[in-house]
């Protein structure tokens, strides 16, 4: 039972740095109905910010975890959050008049141009570079089970992310235009709701998300390469449509999902965890034969 605790506290980790991306991918759907496919390069641009700040802050000498931390977070954000912002104004609110093709390819094109910047203008970029341990890594005993603080740290996180993004989206102004431009952006305008503005933050709200959750992924595995955002991105979008894009919580649960189903294939076949993946979409699939909608097809059911 132990063993089996330790997986499910591994896969839930796994499962909210998926819910993270799977959110930012409802978000881009929910106001433009458009299906950002650079948002996973997005997400390693983060984690490379990461590793900037990190490493210039060496340079001044300063050596605290905390304070590394939160400036590893704080460049993450900056950085995917101005990019995703650009993306929009530059080339994704232009083109919102065409077809849905048109900005997939556009998006990830873009995608592309960021992940092969990044393997070829970052020192030595083709090679997989450590991150650094910006949390304590001692185990923790919890009821007989031993589980690593930094992971326990990371899913309180994620967790205290994802919350704020929903109290955000319910509770706040800027979640109202949001929510508003999501079901009628038209109509939002003729009210006085800054519908670029509007968008634009989403973006930037979005690609934040991605950032925290390559900063995440860098500290699980303490390592990053410019390509795993490659991967986290299909995972993320495969997620959001699972849970039925336009929701957050679908996005949540999708996430989720994804996790748990890594992980039982581990559990199972533990010789063979390498093809965890191919089974979890695989699954994935079959369910989208069940709920083609998503689980949670609240963004269609309001259309119709």
């Amino acid at each position: 039972m132990a063993i089996l605790f330790e997986y499910f506290f591994n896969g839930a980790v796994l499962g909210i740095m998926y819910a993270l991306v799977a959110v930012g991918f409802t978000l881009f759907f929910g106001v433009l109905d458009v299906i950002k496919f650079s948002h996973g390069d997005v997400l390693t641009l983060g984690a490379f910010s990461g590793l900037v700040a990190f490493l210039a802050l060496q340079l001044t000498g300063l050596d605290l975890p905390v304070i590394g931390l939160v400036i590893v977070l704080v460049a993450a954000c900056i950085v995917t959050g101005l990019v995703g912002a650009a993306i929009g104004q530059f080339f994704v609110i232009p083109m919102r008049n065409s077809s849905a093709f048109n900005i997939l390819l556009m998006t990830l094109m873009i995608g592309t141009a960021i992940r092969e910047a990044i393997r070829l203008f970052y020192p030595t970029g083709a090679n997989p570079k450590a991150f650094p341990a910006l949390l304590p890594n001692s185990p923790v005993e919890i009821g007989g089970v031993f589980l690593r603080l930094d992971s326990l740290i990371l899913l309180a996180l994620g967790f205290a992310i994802v919350f704020l993004t929903h109290w955000l989206i319910r509770h706040t102004k800027l979640g109202l235009a949001i929510r508003a431009v999501a079901q009628d952006g038209d109509t939002a305008q003729v009210m006085g709701i800054p519908f670029k503005q509007t968008v634009l933050a989403t973006f930037a709200l979005g690609s934040m998300l991605a950032g925290i959750a390559g900063v995440m992924h860098g500290i699980y595995y303490s390592e990053i390469n410019f390509g795993v955002g490659l991967l986290l991105g299909i995972i993320g979008f495969s997620a959001a449509v699972l849970g039925g894009l336009g929701s957050i919580w679908g996005a949540i649960i999708g996430g989720f999902a994804f996790a748990a189903l890594q992980t039982i294939w581990v559990v199972l076949f533990p010789d063979a965890s390498g093809y965890r993946d191919v089974f979890a979409f695989a699954a994935i699939i079959v369910a989208m034969t069940i709920f083609p909608t998503g689980i949670i097809a609240e963004r269609y059911s309001e259309r119709v």
